[in-house]
């Protein structure tokens, strides 16, 4: 798939039951994708239209077997079962006050998973010479991250 912000590729993954109500813009989504450019994450519809004609299998294509490689966004992406937390953060950046719930929550899972969420971001930031451009300024976001975590 491609991103329909930027048409850069994207990393599908399956988002966790747990997760349905984080990913941004949908009520429940069981599938999500974030862009390997701009960072934007959105839900994946699965109608029955694209259940008709599937698409072609790809490395960003979930499976029950499949790990999705978020270091194609990033290889300062936390490993693991933090990667999806980490990109729903992300993805909910885009409006703080609506996504306030979801932020909160994500924050809380990724430390007590022992990911610091901040540092994190700090090294994406931090990242030398990326293809990386995000839809938000998350240098800000940062900011308004650790008033909210701490």
């Amino acid at each position: 798939m491609t991103c329909p912000h930027c048409d850069s590729p994207t990393v599908d993954f399956v988002v966790p039951e747990t997760y349905h109500e984080c990913v941004p813009d949908a009520t429940t989504a069981t599938m999500a994708s974030i862009c390997t450019h701009c960072m934007t994450v959105r839900s994946i519809e699965q109608s029955a239209e694209s259940e008709a004609e599937p698409e072609p299998e790809s490395e960003s294509s979930p499976d029950a077997d499949h790990d999705p490689d978020f270091t194609r966004v990033s290889t300062a992406f936390p490993a693991d079962e933090a990667a999806i937390p980490f990109a729903l953060l992300l993805g909910n950046c885009s409006s703080l006050a609506t996504n306030r719930t979801a932020i909160e929550r994500l924050l809380e899972d990724l430390a007590r998973s022992g990911t610091d969420p901040l540092l994190a971001i700090d090294r994406l930031l931090a990242e030398p010479a990326t293809e990386l451009e995000p839809a938000i300024d998350l240098e800000r976001r940062q900011q308004q991250l650790e008033q909210l975590f701490y």
